[in-house]
């Protein structure tokens, strides 16, 4: 893949929705809902989200040899998504996620990670070392010094994560690291842009404060750090002073994808050579047009769709 270019590496799943007037409480059942299938896992979310934004993107994850990956890897290539270096895998089912939405937008997800989880560091490693430049070659595309991006999430095993990091490194493209869900950070993330929302930066850095949280993160990483707010937009931390950025207001139908949007346009932006700050904006613009419609990528927009 030559100049802009987004590689990503996480997790794909069918995600099985289940719309009802209000979320149940534990042991509940709400009835009279209605439900729909789509594809899902926020890796593969985000690839659709960069994709649809005019990147080149390739996909590197897992699934298995069964219908729901037959599907679910259709889907992206669908969005223009090359998922030549996913795996198939006959021993495990593809990864589902379980979502129920309420009519105000709010959401519960439960997930069975499946092939998700089967992903290796060797796996990745072999993939990017075919879609990524080697060291030392050619010099960069873009003005900024950059290559393209590797977007690493949370859903796969650490140790895929940390082989995206290597190789993006290696390779001299920008690292970002989607952290969600939270868990503890390896060492090795050194350079990586870590965007987590604020739950999950205060369960990372153990600080109350979301300012606080993203200069404990930026410590550890020695990169910047986006704290996503919700409706409120997000904190940016590039340097020694954290900045609030505002979100579009929009009447939301359905928050299930809106980070992942925030972080393929993200990503999207920062391989097409766009200052830090500008892609964060137009990342939660595009953000805020998809959460008016319901499904994670129903509501993702084009390009020429972002003000």
């Amino acid at each position: 893949m030559s100049g802009a270019a987004v590689v990503v590496v996480g997790s794909v799943n069918a995600d099985l929705v289940v719309s009802v007037r209000r979320l149940p409480r534990p042991g509940e059942t709400v009835t009279g809902g209605s439900y729909a299938r789509h594809g899902g896992g926020k890796g593969a979310n985000q690839a659709v989200a960069a994709a649809r934004l005019g990147a080149r993107v390739a996909f590197v994850g897992a699934v298995g040899a069964d219908d729901f990956g037959h599907e679910a890897l259709g889907l992206l290539a669908a969005d223009g998504v090359d998922v030549s270096a996913t795996a198939r895998l006959d021993d495990v089912a593809t990864g589902v996620a379980v979502i129920v939405v309420d009519e105000r937008g709010e959401n519960q997800i439960a997930v069975a990670s499946g092939a998700n989880d089967a992903l290796t560091g060797d796996a990745v490693a072999a993939a990017l070392r075919s879609l990524l430049p080697a060291a030392g070659s050619s010099p960069a595309a873009n003005p900024d010094g950059t290559r393209g991006v590797v977007l690493l999430g949370h859903e796969v095993p650490e140790e895929a994560v940390l082989a995206g990091a290597r190789a993006a490194r290696a390779a001299g493209w920008t690292a970002i690291l989607n952290p969600a869900p939270a868990r503890p950070l390896p060492d090795g993330l050194d350079g990586v842009l870590l965007t987590p929302n604020a739950d999950e930066a205060r369960a990372l850095s153990g600080e109350d404060d979301v300012e606080a949280a993203a200069r404990a993160l930026a410590a550890r990483t020695r990169a910047p750090v986006l704290v996503t707010l919700g409706g409120d937009g997000a904190l940016l931390l590039d340097g020694d002073a954290p900045e609030r950025l505002p979100a579009p207001e929009v009447v939301p139908v359905d928050t299930t994808g809106a980070g992942d949007t925030v972080n393929g346009a993200l990503a999207a932006e920062l391989a097409a050579g766009r200052p830090l700050r500008q892609a964060v904006g137009f990342a939660l613009a595009a953000a805020a047009l998809s959460i008016r419609v319901a499904g994670a990528r129903e509501g993702m927009p084009r390009r020429d769709e972002v003000p």
